[in-house]
């Protein structure tokens, strides 16, 4: 016996007596359930999002990808660069090490609060634009990325 993936009525024919969806067919997600879904993992589900057939062809879905992929770059670089000057301050000086303890902890949550802002911002159909990062995602999802079509034209070869 089969059974409806979008609502779990029992089916006998084609199509589910209840909503109407045809046998065999996958449950997608709405697209602001997949743009929230990006931010999730960081660069891992922005890839997956890239990758899936369904959305990587929304424009909305493609622009919170790739914005989740720059900001996990960028959180990366920042994470890098905290670590960095802690260990150099603690090197001098043992006692900031607790200092530099709340720092990177600072750090840390500050960035699981903006991932779960960037989240229900998405989940709600809102599209925040970070800056530069949010600038560069636009260009890259709309296809106006450096050397495209569009940012070449008017420019004498």
């Amino acid at each position: 016996m089969a059974y409806c993936t979008r609502c779990g009525e029992r089916m006998e024919g084609q199509f589910c007596p209840k909503c109407g969806t045809q046998a065999g067919a996958a449950a997608r997600l709405e697209v602001n359930e997949a743009s929230a879904l990006c931010y999730l993992f960081g660069f891992v589900t922005g890839i997956v999002f890239l990758v899936l057939a369904p959305y990587n062809r929304d424009k909305g879905v493609r622009f919170h990808a790739l914005q989740s992929i720059f900001l996990s770059v960028a959180v990366a670089v920042l994470r890098a660069a905290v670590r960095i000057v802690s260990q150099m301050l603690v090197t001098v000086s043992f006692a900031l090490a607790p200092l530099m303890a709340m720092l990177n902890a600072a750090v840390g949550l500050g960035v699981f609060g903006l991932f779960l802002y960037m989240m229900w911002q998405s989940y709600r159909g809102k599209k925040v634009v970070l800056p530069v990062i949010g600038e560069l995602a636009e260009r890259q999802a709309s296809g106006r990325g450096p050397g495209s079509p569009a940012d070449t034209m008017g420019k004498a070869a």
